[in-house]
């Protein structure tokens, strides 16, 4: 008989081998800790031991998404890592796109054999204008392309996410961000527990969720477990990986960029946590782990990825990224495999 003593006492590497690869199940808060908490001698090792559950529980294929702001700037809410804020000195101007531009990309996202286009608007939840656009322009991408269409416009009331579901929306994104406990130190104008009730009505809707959030906000290793067993929770289709790069006019702006050792171990930890769980590199990866540290966590657990910018930031030319991806013999998600 195994008790808790010999569970705290064994290798927990060796525990994770046994339960996420051997099992299909999850490392508990606890124990996706103590992968957080190993030292950078073990890192090849962790990364090696998360590819392997991500081939056996995800298999080798990549999804392949691209995304676009509906409407930029002009936020209301607090959110102290984002310039797109109304309440920070940060340089991104209001601006709304008309539904052919929104086509037009959703073409252009198609040609590069992505299988996932994403509609975003900084708002904290959809006016009937926005909702209204946003119902149109899915209809308008589904009659002229051939791809899934996701949405993250914010906070939803019942009534939203169903005429959401019922336009025809794949996934739907909502990062809860951080832990419950570190959440007040991100945002102030609403709680996480707002967030989550969205979600909620979204799974129950029958979208597909996708949540996740940033890390190297100022948040502790314990933080960082615990919200990688919040997200586990909540058993999302798909968590975004985001690494924090510190935006001119936030109160974030003068913070350290993670060092790319602790940005792949919590990779690798997550995806200890998440087995089964798409796991996408988003935004900062390009400053955080720069192109072999991405290399490493394409091997090391993650399985999707945003090709081409991001809402505020640049991201790489995507034919680097389709590119990376061929150099490491990954195949990218067909289209008629997410259906």
């Amino acid at each position: 008989m195994t008790t808790a003593h010999d569970t705290a006492d064994r290798d927990i590497l060796a525990i994770a081998r046994d339960k996420v690869l051997g099992r299909g199940e999850g490392l508990n808060q606890e124990e996706t800790l103590r992968v957080l908490q190993l030292g950078d001698d073990r890192l090849e090792e962790l990364l090696g031991l998360a590819h392997e559950v991500r081939l056996k529980w995800c298999g080798e294929e990549v999804e392949v998404e691209g995304i676009i702001s509906l409407k930029t700037g002009g936020c209301p809410e607090d959110c102290h890592f984002c310039s797109q804020s109304g309440l920070f000195e940060s340089p991104v101007r209001s601006a709304w796109l008309d539904i052919p531009a929104l086509v037009e990309a959703a073409k252009q996202t198609a040609k590069t054999g992505a299988t996932e286009f994403c509609i975003v608007a900084a708002v904290k939840g959809p006016d009937e204008k926005l909702l209204s656009q946003l119902e149109q322009a899915v209809a308008a991408i589904k009659a002229e392309v051939d791809i899934q269409v996701a949405a993250s416009v914010g906070i939803l009331t019942q009534e939203q996410v169903d005429r959401l579901a019922a336009a025809g929306v794949h996934r739907y994104n909502h990062n809860l961000e951080t832990s419950r406990s570190f959440f007040p130190n991100v945002v102030t104008t609403h709680s996480w527990e707002t967030r989550r009730e969205t979600l909620r009505m979204v799974k129950e809707a029958g979208m597909e969720v996708c949540s996740g959030g940033i890390l190297g906000m100022g948040e502790t290793l314990e933080q960082r477990a615990e919200f990688a067993a919040d997200l586990a929770a909540l058993e999302p289709d798909e968590v975004p990986m985001n690494f924090l790069d510190p935006r001119p006019g936030t109160p974030f702006a003068d913070y350290e960029v993670m060092e790319t050792a602790d940005a792949l171990r919590a990779i690798g930890a997550f995806r200890l946590a998440l087995p089964k769980t798409i796991l996408r590199f988003a935004g900062g990866r390009e400053l955080t782990l720069g192109d072999l540290g991405a290399e490493q966590g394409l091997l090391g657990g993650i399985n999707a990825i945003i090709v081409g910018n991001y809402l505020t930031t640049l991201g790489r030319p995507q034919e680097q990224d389709l590119e990376m991806m061929g150099k490491l013999r990954l195949p990218i998600k067909a289209l008629n495999a997410t259906v």
